[in-house]
């Protein structure tokens, strides 16, 4: 795990626990540089978005990992992601991609359940900010 000193997430013992692997407070030092990514999809390197939902779930995170690297940025520098879906989550599946990518320290998470996406095949999609 990176040691980020641009980061910092707190749960406050004065407020109920996660209902999920999330931070319920993320704080932004000064002077750090704001990054917000377009959402991210479950297309694959071959432009290819499977049919089954959770190959789109993993596929999703692969691809936040690598536009972060884009940017030399690692999940620990992930403030928040908002969860765009058309399908109930498999939440077993998510937070064990989830929790490979974010380890000990996930992001701020807000999830809304949708009719539809950008393009009829998505089913999830993940709007991702970070700070580094």
């Amino acid at each position: 795990m990176n040691v980020n000193h641009v980061v910092k997430r707190y749960n406050p013992d004065n407020i109920a626990k996660p209902v999920g692997n999330y931070s319920h407070v993320t704080k932004i030092s000064r002077n750090a540089e704001w990054y917000v990514f377009s959402g991210q999809i479950g297309i694959d390197q071959n432009n290819h978005i499977p049919a089954d939902f959770n190959q789109q779930v993993t596929n999703t995170m692969n691809n936040i990992v690598d536009i972060l690297s884009s940017q030399n940025l690692t999940p620990d520098h992930v403030v928040k992601i908002n969860i765009w879906s058309t399908e109930e989550i498999d939440w077993d599946h998510f937070y064990e991609v989830w929790n490979k990518v974010f380890d000990s320290t996930p992001p701020s998470m807000t999830i809304a359940y949708i009719q539809a996406l950008g393009l009829p095949e998505i089913k999830i999609e993940l709007d991702v900010w970070a700070a580094g």
